[in-house]
C-alpha cells in the first residue's frame, strides 16, 4: 500500500460546528443550489473562518445539505462563528440554516477514493446536537457550555434545555445559544416534545402511585409547569404588583372645582404635567398615566387599596379650579400603607404663572420623598412648555383626543381631531416642543391603523424634525423619532437604539420597553419580548391594553394557560371590555378547538343587549365560520361596520366575508360574485398603498378564491418577499400562512403543506383551533400531511 495517503490514527480534539439547511430535500434542484452558494458565501466571509484558515487550524468537510467546521484554537471561535452566520443568515434571508457545537475527538481517515477525511465522536456528536435542532437554533453540547461558562460574557445568553434523546437511545445534555438577535430563542419542538411526554407521564405515574390526595397532586401539577416552561411567565403575570418602593409614587386624577366642565382638559393637563415631571426623576419610580385615570375623583377613594393596586407607596392627589386670569391648585401627599397626610399645600396665583404651581408641586414632592435629583432632572421639571395659554389648551384638547381614540370605536375621527388642535397649537406657539411630540404621535398612529399614504408619513418626519431642531437631545424626541422608525420604517436596530436613549432620558415612561419588546417580537426574540413587555406593565400595571399585547405574545408561542391568566387580569382591569371578554372565551377554541365557552358567551350577551354585539362583531363572525352556522355569521355580519371585515395581518373588504358565508351556503355564483367585487375593491388598495404586503395578500387569496391561479400565486410570493419571517416574525409567518392558503385553493397542495409546516414549525397565530375548524382550510382537509400538521398542535 502507498504509504502518500497514509492514515493518521491519532486523536486529536477538535471544536466542531455543523451547520445543515431545514427542508433541504423539499427544494427544487436550483434551489438547493442557490441556498448552499449562498450559506458557502456567508460562512467564508466569518472573521472565524477567515482566520482559523489564515493560521491553518481549519478544516471543512462538506456533508450534502451543510458542511463541518473543524477549529482547533478555542471553543469560543465556532461559537462566535456560528452567531456571525446567523445573523448574516437574516439579513441574506438564508432558509432554514441551523447549528450545533461540540468538542471531541477526531481522526484522519482515507475516504473511497483513498483522499483524506475525518471521522470520529466529535463529528458523530455534533451531529446529534444538531439533528435536535430547528431552523435557527444554535445548540451546543453540555460540554461545550461547561467550556464556556469559564468566561462571564457568556452566561446571559446560554439557555439550559436539559436532556433531550437521540439517535440508539442516547440522552444529550443541551443548551441554547441566543445573542443579539442571533439564535431561535424557542426551545425546539423535539425537547419540548420530549419533555411534555416525559411530564406528563411522570406526572400520571407518581399519581397514579401516591398514597397522595390532592396536595400531591397539585405539587406535581406545578412540577410539570416547571418542566414544560409554563411557570415563570403564568406567574408573572398573575402576580399583584411587586412590594412598593420606598420611593414610589402615583399622582391621581385631580378633581375639577370650576363650573364650567369643558374646562376638564385643562384639570387634567396640570395633573399630567405634575406627573410628567415627577417621572423624570429617576430616583423614583411613577406610576403612568393609564393606570391611574381609572381613579377618578368625585367616587369614594380607598387609599391603601389603590396604593396596593399600584404598587406604591405614596399617593399626590389634589383639585384645581381656573377663574378668569387665576388659577387655584391643591396638592396633599399621603402615605399610602398608613394612610396619613404627610404633606399639602395651596398655591393661588395668575393662570399665566401655572407651569411654575406645577414645577414647585414637582420639586416639594421631590423634597418629601428625599429623592435624588440631578441638574438635568431639575431643568426639566422648570422647563415652562409654552408661553401661550391659549396654544397650551388647544395642546390638552389635543392630547385628550389622542387618548379618547385608544379607547373609543371611531379612533380615526379623533385623532383626526388630534391633528387639527395640535397643529393649532404649533402654529400659535412654532417653538411648542410637546404639542410638535404629540403631533407626530398624532400622524404616525393615523399612518398605522389607517392611512399608509407617504404623505401621512411624511407628517410625521415633520413634525419630528422640529422636535430635533428645538430639542435635539430630549427623551421625547428619541422616542418619537423611534416609534415613527419602527411603524413606518421597519428599521428595527435604528429605533431600538434611539428607545435606549428614550428610556435613559424617560425612567418611569413605559413605552420605552413597549416598543423594545415590539421590536424583540418581530425579530423573534420572544424571551426578551415578553421581558420588556412585563417591564412596561411594572410601570403601567392597570393597563388592559399591554395586558392585551402580553397575552398575544402567548398566543403566537401556543402558551394558551398563560394567554388566558393575562387576558383575566385585563378583564379585572377593564370589566366593561365586552371584546376582551369575548378574547378570554375564545382561549379554548384556539388551543382546544372547543367553540362552546365563546358560543355561550355571545349567545348571553346578545340575548340581553343585541346592540353590544358590535364591539365583538368579527369575533362573532369568526365563531360563526368555524361552527359552520351561515344564519348566525350572517347577522354578525350585519353589526359590523362598512369598513370591512379586517383578519389579522391582512384587510380584506367587507365583500370577502360575505363571499365566505356564500359558499359555506353552497351558493357558488352569489360566491363568485362577492370575490370578485371584493378583488376590484381590494385591487385598488393596492394601487394606494403598492408597499403594503397586507393589501396585496388580501388580494391575492381573493384572487384564489376566483381560481386565479397566477395572479393569486405571484401575490402571495411578493407579499411574503417585502416581509419575510426572517425580517418580521409576527407578519410575516401570518402572510406565509396565508401563501400557503393561496397555495391550496389554487391547487398547489405539496407546496401549501411544505409552507404550512413551515409556518406551524414557528410562534405564530396559526392554531389547532383555526386549522381544524375554519373553513379556509378545507382544500386541504383529507390530506393525511395535513392532518398531521393539525394533530401537531392538538393539546397534549
Amino acid at each position: 500500500m502507498s504509504t502518500e495517503h497514509e492514515t493518521r490514527l491519532e486523536l486529536e480534539i477538535a471544536h466542531v460546528l455543523l451547520i445543515d439547511v431545514v427542508g433541504y430535500s423539499k427544494l427544487l434542484v436550483n434551489e438547493q443550489i442557490e441556498v448552499l452558494q449562498l450559506m458557502n458565501q456567508i460562512v467564508r466571509t466569518t472573521p472565524q473562518f477567515r482566520a482559523a484558515e489564515s493560521k491553518g487550524k481549519l478544516i471543512r468537510l462538506p456533508t450534502g445539505d451543510g458542511m463541518a467546521l473543524l477549529f482547533f484554537d478555542s471553543v469560543e471561535t465556532p461559537v462566535e462563528c456560528a452567531l456571525e452566520i446567523s445573523r448574516a443568515a437574516t439579513q441574506k434571508h438564508a432558509p432554514g440554516l441551523r447549528m450545533g457545537v461540540h468538542s471531541g475527538p477526531i481522526k484522519e481517515v482515507q475516504d473511497v477514493n483513498d483522499r483524506a477525511n475525518y471521522a470520529g465522536a466529535g463529528i458523530n456528536m455534533a451531529q446529534r446536537v444538531l439533528d435536535c435542532g430547528d431552523a435557527g437554533h444554535i445548540l451546543l453540547s453540555a460540554r461545550v457550555a461547561d467550556d464556556l461558562s469559564s468566561y462571564r460574557h457568556w452566561h446571559p445568553h446560554l439557555q439550559d434545555l436539559g436532556e433531550c434523546e437521540v439517535k440508539h437511545g442516547l440522552k444529550l445534555h443541551l443548551f441554547n445559544l441566543c445573542k443579539d438577535g442571533a439564535g431561535n430563542p424557542i426551545p425546539p419542538e423535539k425537547v419540548r416534545r420530549q419533555q411534555s411526554r416525559w411530564a406528563a407521564g411522570w406526572h400520571a405515574r407518581t399519581a397514579v402511585a401516591a398514597p397522595g390526595g390532592r396536595k400531591r397532586i397539585g405539587a406535581l401539577l406545578l412540577s410539570t409547569l416547571v418542566v414544560t416552561g409554563l411557570s415563570v411567565g403564568l406567574w408573572a403575570i398573575l402576580r399583584t404588583p411587586a412590594s412598593p418602593r420606598e420611593k414610589s409614587l402615583a399622582v391621581l386624577p385631580f378633581a375639577n372645582l370650576n363650573e364650567e366642565k369643558s374646562d376638564a382638559s385643562f384639570v387634567d393637563g396640570v395633573q399630567e404635567d405634575i406627573l410628567i415631571d415627577l417621572s423624570k426623576v429617576a430616583d423614583l419610580k411613577v406610576i403612568s398615566r393609564t393606570s391611574v385615570m381609572q381613579y377618578k375623583p368625585g367616587v369614594p377613594r380607598n387609599l391603601r387599596e389603590i396604593g396596593r393596586a399600584l404598587g406604591v407607596s405614596y399617593l399626590l392627589e389634589g383639585n384645581v379650579q381656573r377663574s378668569g386670569t387665576r388659577v387655584r391648585v391643591h396638592a396633599q401627599l399621603i402615605d399610602a400603607r398608613t394612610d396619613m397626610h404627610l404633606w399639602a399645600n395651596r398655591y393661588d396665583r395668575e393662570l399665566a404663572d401655572v407651569f411654575a404651581i406645577q414645577s414647585q408641586i414637582a420639586a416639594e414632592i421631590v423634597a418629601q420623598l428625599q429623592a435624588t435629583l440631578s441638574p438635568s432632572e431639575k431643568a426639566a421639571i422648570e422647563d415652562r412648555p409654552t408661553a401661550d395659554m391659549a396654544a397650551y389648551d388647544l395642546y390638552v384638547r389635543g392630547k385628550a383626543a389622542i387618548d379618547s381614540a385608544n379607547y373609543r370605536a371611531n379612533q380615526k375621527e379623533f385623532l383626526l381631531e388630534a391633528v387639527t388642535l395640535l397643529t393649532q397649537a404649533t402654529a400659535r406657539d412654532p417653538a411648542f416642543f410637546l404639542a410638535f411630540y404629540e403631533l407626530a404621535n398624532a400622524h404616525d398612529l393615523l399612518f398605522l391603523d389607517f392611512d399608509r399614504s407617504p404623505a401621512r408619513l411624511a407628517a410625521a418626519t415633520s413634525a419630528i424634525q422640529t422636535l430635533q431642531r428645538l430639542q435635539p437631545g430630549a427623551g421625547e424626541t428619541h422616542l418619537a423619532l423611534a416609534r415613527h422608525l419602527y411603524w413606518g420604517y421597519l428599521e428595527y436596530e435604528h429605533a431600538r437604539t434611539e428607545l435606549h436613549l428614550a428610556q435613559n432620558a424617560l425612567p418611569n415612561n413605559p413605552v420605552p420597553p413597549l416598543l423594545t419588546g415590539y421590536i424583540d417580537r418581530r425579530q423573534g426574540n420572544w424571551d426578551g419580548a415578553l421581558r420588556n413587555l412585563l417591564r412596561a406593565l411594572e410601570l403601567d400595571p392597570r393597563n388592559s391594553f399591554y395586558l392585551k399585547q402580553i397575552a398575544l405574545a402567548y398566543f403566537s408561542l401556543r402558551r394558551f394557560p398563560e394567554m388566558g391568566a393575562a387576558l383575566d387580569r385585563a378583564i379585572s382591569v377593564t370589566p366593561q371590555d365586552l371584546d376582551l371578554r369575548m378574547q378570554r372565551m375564545a382561549v379554548d377554541l384556539e388551543w382546544r378547538a372547543d367553540t362552546k365557552p365563546l358560543h355561550d358567551a355571545i349567545e348571553s350577551v346578545i340575548q340581553t343587549d343585541p346592540a353590544a354585539a358590535a364591539s365583538f362583531a368579527y369575533r362573532w363572525f369568526y365563531l360563526s365560520l368555524c361552527e359552520r352556522d351561515v344564519e348566525r355569521a350572517a347577522r354578525a355580519l350585519d353589526r359590523l361596520g362598512a369598513d370591512g371585515c379586517y383578519s389579522e395581518g391582512a384587510p380584506f373588504p367587507r365583500a370577502w366575508c360575505e363571499g365566505l358565508v356564500a359558499r359555506i351556503k353552497g351558493d357558488e355564483g352569489s360566491a363568485r360574485n362577492l370575490f370578485t367585487r371584493a378583488a376590484s375593491e381590494a385591487e385598488k388598495a393596492v394601487i394606494d398603498q403598492p408597499q403594503y404586503a397586507g393589501a396585496i395578500c388580501a388580494a391575492a387569496v381573493i384572487q384564489a378564491f376566483l381560481g386565479n391561479k397566477d395572479a393569486a400565486i405571484r401575490g402571495g410570493r411578493q407579499a411574503v418577499e417585502l416581509v419575510p419571517m426572517s425580517k418580521d416574525a409576527v407578519d410575516g409567518p401570518l402572510l406565509a400562512g396565508y401563501l400557503a392558503m393561496i397555495y391550496a385553493w389554487t391547487g398547489e397542495e405539496d407546496l401549501a403543506i411544505e409552507q404550512l409546516r413551515l409556518v406551524t414549525s414557528v410562534p405564530s397565530y396559526v392554531s389547532y383551533g383555526y386549522l381544524r375548524l375554519h373553513p379556509l382550510w378545507d382544500a386541504l382537509r383529507g390530506d393525511p400531511r395535513f392532518e398531521e400538521i393539525v394533530a401537531s398542535l392538538a393539546p397534549k
